[in-house]
């Protein structure tokens, strides 16, 4: 059997690239001011020894744990899931580790890992949730960012989405694809995303000149039953309806089982876009859906990130709000012209 071989030291470094053990040690951990080639012939010797810093060591010579605390209400949720996923790839990538906690929407739970991570000495701590509604800021001594779920205080760090933004995307698609009479079915009138997403969309029909108002608008639940009836309602108070911008997916996939199932074609009659683009539900769909994009990955990742640089002694403040993107698929493609005359008279 091979023998085992030794992990390399700092002092083999330090010799190996002609340094003292202190500028060997400052190089590999990114301290102290050093020409940069001191800084590259280091590193170059420790690459080609295999030398790892020793975390703990690490952790004692710069004042920091080299860990971070990811603290959610939901760890399973559909939304939270993507946001923690981005925090830890980011987080990963900046050679740290994570503690994930799960306060399951209870407050005193909250408490209770906030100053179970606080004894553990982590750098920082990633706040999401379930929800967009802003939430209380947590009372810790380490620096805080919130993914997805905002702080209430304008000074902190909160990533999100843009969510009026992803709203006016997909309505402007259907728009510029020549419909108007265009319906909005979406979630509870008291979730701040579906209050979000239908005002920027009567705002944007509003502002083409097309018809808005509450008749064209259906709060509701966040599901395909939902989704069915709403779009019962409008195509029977508007029979020319052209199509239907929905607060979700799931709503989405409901609007489109009740018009293919009520004689109409999607999208030849009636264009559907989604909200979430979830996968589970826009490829199962019939045709897959149109959908916003909330790039969740990503606002996990970038408040990782600004988590990182606050660490890193660049401080931050303020509220941050991510781009969303349309993904454009044959739920809303814009029907080819009837230049045989066949179609059924639409006017």
């Amino acid at each position: 059997m091979a023998e085992r071989r030794q992990q390399a030291t700092i002092t083999e470094v330090a010799a190996k690239a002609g340094v003292s053990v202190g500028t060997a040690s400052k190089a590999v951990n990114g301290r102290g001011q050093l020409r940069p080639e001191t800084r590259a012939r280091v590193l170059a010797a420790a690459a080609e020894l295999g030398f790892e810093p020793n975390a703990l060591a690490r952790g004692l010579l710069s004042g920091r744990s080299y860990t971070v605390g990811l603290l959610t209400n939901d760890s399973f949720g559909r939304f939270s899931m993507p946001v923690m996923l981005g925090a830890e790839e980011a987080l990963g990538a900046g050679q740290m580790s994570v503690f994930l906690c799960d306060s399951r929407g209870d407050a005193e739970r909250e408490r209770h890992y906030i100053r179970t991570l606080q004894a553990r000495r982590v750098d920082g701590i990633v706040v999401t949730g379930r929800r967009i509604e802003p939430r209380p800021p947590i009372d810790t001594v380490v620096p805080v960012v919130y993914a997805m779920a905002p702080s209430t205080d304008p000074r902190d760090v909160s990533v999100t989405s843009d969510e009026a933004g992803g709203a006016r995307l997909a309505v402007q698609h259907l728009i510029d694809s020549g419909r108007r009479r265009i319906g909005h079915v979406t979630g509870p009138a008291g979730h701040l995303a579906a209050r979000l997403r239908a005002s920027a969309i009567q705002e944007a029909l509003s502002a083409a000149g097309l018809p808005s108002g509450p008749d064209l608008v259906h709060f509701g639940q966040w599901t395909e039953e939902h989704g069915r009836r709403a779009a019962e309602r409008l195509a029977g108070t508007h029979p020319d309806l052209d199509a239907i911008c929905c607060g979700s997916d799931q709503i989405a996939r409901g609007v489109t089982d009740h018009l293919r199932e009520s004689g109409r074609q999607v999208p030849a009659d009636v264009a559907v876009c989604g909200f979430d683009n979830w996968d589970v539900m826009v490829f199962a769909s019939r045709p897959p859906l149109t959908s916003v994009d909330r790039n969740l990955h990503a606002v996990g990742r970038r408040a990782a990130q600004c988590l990182l640089e606050t660490i890193a002694g660049q401080p931050i403040t303020g509220p941050r709000q991510l781009p969303c993107t349309l993904v454009v698929r044959e739920s809303s493609l814009q029907p080819l012209p009837d230049v045989l005359g066949l179609a059924a008279d639409r006017s």
